[in-house]
């Protein structure tokens, strides 16, 4: 079996690393499957992706696409017209596909385009918030995957709810985890932690990126006042995009204790998260994180597309309404949060059963 592997944004690194561990692994003990990287190109600051293959100890991609940049329209026209020329030259038996970037949406729609066999990892999760972008990748990929791979039960209702046949859904786990617990011993202390005085436990991170959380200067403003005022003058940590950073110069927001620093490295970031107090996020996929490692986690939106880890791990959704921050962090100052329990199946052997799952499938060959 040869799969074409896809990646194209930061969250999509970290997913595929063990994927293509685990097929490597397979073919060397003499099962026949293979693979090619795509690179699409979405994201190509070096912080946000090739650090991450270095990091990850991810093989350079067989093509790299350079679509990024541009409008969502333009960047997914842009990955489609690439990507179907590239799987023209190099047809292949399964695209694979993961998460929910437009990558995924552009090349899940190309390999159907072209009779080719789709298997989503993180099919299933939905937020039900038609606003984000995301949920829209997230609809019309599943509507076209053939085979869904996914994080948990959630998910699985998800599917079955929307008509897809059981047989078709493999609950495998979390990709992301097993990422997470494969390096974790290599996690690598910033030069920052000893610049900043930070000691475990005694700051805050805080990352931002959703338009509605960053792009209106007034209620950016009032988060993190909310924020620094109510954590008892602990650092707050805030690795931060360069366009966030413009907002927050424009309008002079700033705050003593908060320390703005530039985007860091998987291992450098989650050296910071599994010694942080808490976490204040807008990500999905932070929260995964540090619902493994047993830190406690605010989410500033209404909804999440994880809900396991808020019903089973340590996340909570607070909202995006600045006043709801303080009684949070009262909780967590006081040490009175909820601990939280790690998820089914999030064990670090996902790709594993991944792997497992495709070399049993019925793929004709398109050798």
């Amino acid at each position: 079996m040869n799969i074409t592997v896809v990646a194209g944004a930061r969250p999509n690194f970290i997913k595929i690393a063990p994927i293509i561990h685990a097929i490597k692994k397979s073919k060397s003990c003499g099962n026949d499957i293979d693979y090619r990287l795509i690179h699409t190109g979405q994201h190509y600051d070096e912080k946000m992706s090739e650090t991450f293959f270095s990091e990850l100890n991810i093989p350079s991609p067989d093509a790299n696409l350079g679509a990024g940049g541009g409008t969502q329209a333009e960047q997914t026209a842009a990955i489609m017209i690439a990507f179907e020329r590239d799987l023209i030259e190099h047809p292949t038996d399964l695209v694979l596909v993961v998460g929910d970037v437009t990558s995924t949406l552009a090349c899940a729609i190309v390999a159907k385009k072209l009779n080719t066999k789709v298997a989503h990892i993180e099919a299933g999760i939905r937020s039900f918030d038609m606003s984000m972008p995301e949920e829209i990748n997230r609809l019309v990929t599943d509507s076209i995957t053939d085979y869904f791979f996914t994080t948990s039960k959630f998910a699985n209702n998800n599917l079955l709810k929307s008509g897809v046949p059981e047989n078709r859904v493999m609950f495998v786990g979390n990709v992301m985890i097993d990422t997470l617990l494969a390096n974790q011993s290599k996690f690598k202390k910033p030069s920052l932690y000893t610049e900043c005085n930070l000691k475990k436990g005694n700051y805050i991170i805080l990352t931002l990126h959703r338009p509605a959380n960053v792009d209106e200067a007034e209620n950016l403003k009032k988060m993190i006042d909310a924020i620094s005022t109510n954590v008892k003058g602990l650092p707050v940590v805030f690795p931060v995009h360069p366009r966030t950073a413009r907002v927050l110069a424009e309008h002079k927001i700033s705050a003593s204790n908060l320390k703005l620093v530039d985007p860091l490295g998987y291992l450098e970031f989650n050296f910071l998260v599994k010694n942080a107090k808490a976490v204040i996020t807008d990500s999905g996929g932070i929260t995964e994180e540090t619902t493994v490692m047993g830190i406690p986690c605010l989410t500033l939106r209404d909804n999440t597309e994880r809900p396991e880890t808020v019903e089973i791990g340590t996340n909570e959704l607070i909202g995006t309404n600045p006043e709801k921050l303080k009684p949070a962090l009262d909780r967590i100052m006081s040490d009175k949060w909820k601990k939280g329990k790690v998820p089914e199946l999030w064990d670090g052997k996902t790709a594993e059963r991944i792997v497992n799952h495709l070399l049993a499938l019925s793929i004709p060959s398109r050798k």
